[in-house]
């Protein structure tokens, strides 16, 4: 009942009694006398009276309510109390009105800070080399996290035999992350000179060991093509990596997404102990991106001076 009343008591203040009687409000209704209250009164009274209205199933309770207005105000003292809501109501509207205005133009100002921010590191050619290197790391690591994904439903392989080296052991109790890594290959050819399918990639890349999946990636480029090609081992993504190239029309490729250092200083002795290409064991950015380009032209460069001399 406790809050029914108080459901009612807000109903009331927020009623505008000179609104249901039809009288003007605020500054003007405070000004009305007694005897334009009565008038009005007696007018709504003819009109709304609930005998007036017999179809109408809210001519009761607006009846009522005009009485109810009609009682407030020709009460000098209620009117006065009522008279002083409805100022601090209107004061507080024009308070929020101003609070709003506010609160919309700092809303606009961050706005345009915002937008002149990003304006001048579109401009900026340094900020759009890191804003591209995000993207393509982040669209590689999503690549590979839905190919781990793919893989963790397949049924578990066959327990290898006991004689597993502690080295190869840590790496699969830590999720086998590194040891896939080294087994992965990232793939690329120029479309324009034909398209390379998944099962012609596998045929391709089956001649240097099993292959256990390959991905096409989602061509963000029309001009060129790219897959992930995972190997059974290591050493068959090593010998795929330094021998395959495709067809000689339409080269490929071929990078390791994590490069096994041992096996590639095994493969290509060097007189001093330089590091690895810094562009090949960092494929993930705008370094790798140039790195590719170049090859691509390399290949396509030497195709065009066979077809010449043919």
């Amino acid at each position: 009942m406790a809050g029914g009343r108080g459901t009612a008591a807000e109903e009331d203040e927020n009623v505008d009694h000179y609104a249901v009687l039809g009288l003007a409000s605020g500054e003007e209704g405070a000004k009305l006398t007694l005897k334009e209250i009565e008038k009005a009164y007696r007018n709504q009274s003819r009109i709304r009276h609930p005998d007036k209205r017999p179809n109408d199933p809210n001519a009761t309770a607006d009846f009522q309510q005009l009485k109810t207005s009609f009682e407030v105000l020709k009460d000098e003292a209620s009117r006065c109390v009522f008279d002083a809501r409805l100022r601090a109501r209107r004061e507080r509207l024009v308070r929020n009105s101003f609070l709003d205005a506010k609160r919309r133009k700092l809303a606009t100002d961050l706005e345009e800070r915002e937008r002149a921010a990003e304006e001048a590191e579109a401009a900026d050619p340094v900020k759009q080399d890191e804003r591209r290197e995000k993207d393509v790391a982040a669209r590689l690591q999503e690549e590979l996290a839905q190919f781990q994904a793919r893989k963790a439903k397949k049924p578990a392989a066959a327990a290898t035999s006991t004689s597993k080296s502690s080295e190869q052991v840590t790496k699969e109790e830590n999720g086998g992350v590194a040891l896939d890594k080294e087994r992965m290959l990232k793939v690329s050819w120029e479309t324009n000179l034909g398209d390379y399918t998944a099962v012609k990639l596998r045929e391709l890349f089956e001649k240097f060991g099993g292959v256990e999946d390959v991905v096409i990636r989602s061509k963000a480029s029309k001009k060129r093509g790219s897959a992930i090609v995972v190997m059974s081992s290591k050493e068959a993504a090593v010998a795929a990596t330094h021998s395959m190239c495709g067809s000689l029309s339409n080269p490929l490729l071929v990078l390791p997404v994590q490069a096994a250092a041992s096996d590639i200083s095994s493969s290509f002795p060097t007189k001093s102990a330089e590091p690895v290409n810094p562009k090949l064991s960092n494929i993930i950015g705008a370094g790798f991106q140039d790195y590719e380009a170049s090859i691509m032209k390399k290949l396509q460069k030497a195709n065009d001076l066979k077809k010449n001399t043919q």
